[in-house]
């Protein structure tokens, strides 16, 4: 008898609150019980936000005082579960830690409120969360159970690139698959977070649990992201989920966008300004650094265009430069006038209206362009990868989880086909024996 069960990855971007995101979040699990769905993936760091763009000040050797104020809000931002720096693992789980004094519950109710929607819509739900705890940042995944609340909480073991600068590394003890049941259908499932996802030895350690759902929140929107959840289905004869952000420049948060001179009057290394920029050309013959503006053409390339004020054309005006001609300037911003350019050694600023109008579609641009998908336990696609959807994109298949063992046929990587004669595997604080 088949095994059926909806899954749907949801491509929702974070809101403003961390208060707001949890009503959407809210919002999208109604809506999918409403469609009957089974269970749900919201991307990394949905919860708490990804910071994408942000340097919080961050230089080798130095930090800026703009950037510190980064991070406080960015930590304000982030949800806390009432766990400890270390993980209490199932203490924190069965909740048998100490309660605050006078309060009903360790943490700020976040844990609560998601175990209180998934109950309400009877949906299934993992979500990426970013985790704060004594002073630390983690980036996390959580899975909440609509009869049973919470199954388990992992932390990411491996920030990726920059972001080991505003979040921890947790214990790789969190990779414990967890198991439930649902409509009849066992599910063993565990998330790889992001860059994860790259790690052999971490594949092979929730290969080894026998997983047959794996769960990929990420913040990576590029191309090859999709080849490698279709290796990880084929690789581990399991199904795929993987769910990412799909954001425009103009709705990340404001204390990301800003632009604000710091204390000591130095422009802010965090944060991208899609007009008037320093470049780090020479300086303007009138004693001011050279400006430009970025004009993004149809095939999404970056021009770099010098600025100039209206002093600078009536001055080039005066030297016999010819006038620009603003007509000769694609809608797509593609082409550069030919005529009336004052080369780079003279260091003008120049001014085009028609540039400066297509500038506002910076805004606009995509920052996330999203990419979410889901793949079979034979490396199919059967949903995605979902490109520039934004607001209530949502991937929905519904798959037959024997499939899986129609997979183990022939491929087997933790079992018949992984020669534990001769190789063998141990993560430190991890049992990788499947769960009961």
């Amino acid at each position: 008898m088949p095994k059926k069960l909806k899954l749907a990855s949801a491509q929702s971007r974070t809101l403003s609150t961390t208060a707001d995101t949890l009503r959407a979040l809210e919002q999208t699990a109604t809506s999918a019980a409403q469609q009957g769905i089974d269970l749900i993936l919201f991307p990394e760091a949905y919860l708490g936000g990804y910071p994408r763009t942000c340097t919080f000040g961050n230089a080798v050797g130095g930090r800026t005082v703009d950037g510190r104020d980064q991070f406080l809000h960015y930590f304000h931002s982030a949800v806390d579960f009432g766990d400890t720096p270390a993980g209490a693992g199932d203490d924190w789980l069965n909740r048998k830690l100490p309660l605050p004094k006078n309060k009903k519950y360790r943490g700020d109710g976040t844990r609560e409120e998601l175990e209180r929607i998934a109950q309400e819509t009877g949906v299934f739900i993992v979500t990426g969360i970013v985790e704060r705890v004594g002073g630390t940042l983690y980036c996390g995944a959580v899975y909440i159970c609509p009869r049973e609340g919470i199954l388990g909480k992992r932390r990411k073991v491996m920030p990726t690139g920059s972001e080991r600068m505003i979040w921890g590394q947790g214990a790789a003890s969190t990779l414990r698959a967890v198991t439930t049941e649902i409509n009849g259908v066992r599910l063993c499932l565990a998330a790889a977070i992001c860059w994860e996802n790259y790690m052999p030895l971490l594949r092979q350690a929730l290969y080894s649990q026998n997983v047959n759902l794996w769960l990929a929140p990420t913040a990576d929107a590029r191309d090859t992201w999709a080849s490698l959840m279709r290796t990880v289905g084929c690789e581990g004869r399991c199904f795929v989920m993987s769910a990412n952000q799909c954001l425009r420049r103009k709705n990340l948060p404001d204390w990301i966008k800003g632009n604000t001179p710091t204390s000591h009057g130095e422009a802010p290394t965090a944060g991208l300004a899609p007009l008037a920029f320093h470049s780090t050309e020479p300086s303007h013959p009138h004693g001011e650094r050279r400006r430009s503006t970025i004009t993004i053409t149809d095939d999404k390339h970056e021009i770099c265009w010098p600025v100039i004020e209206k002093r600078d054309t009536a001055e080039s005006i005066r030297n016999g430069d010819s006038a620009i001609d603003e007509e000769s300037v694609s809608p797509g911003g593609a082409n550069r006038p030919t005529s009336g350019v004052p080369s780079a050694v003279e260091h003008h600023r120049i001014s085009w209206p028609a540039f400066r109008t297509k500038s506002h579609a910076v805004d606009d641009e995509f920052v996330s362009r999203g990419g979410s998908c889901i793949m079979s336990p034979l490396g199919d696609v059967l949903a995605g990868p979902l490109w520039e959807v934004e607001d209530g994109g949502l991937l929905v298949v519904e798959v037959d989880f024997e499939d899986c063992e129609r997979g183990r046929l022939d491929l087997d990587v933790a079992g018949s086909y992984s020669r534990m004669d001769s190789f063998h595997l141990t993560v430190d604080g991890l049992d990788l024996s499947p769960p009961p």
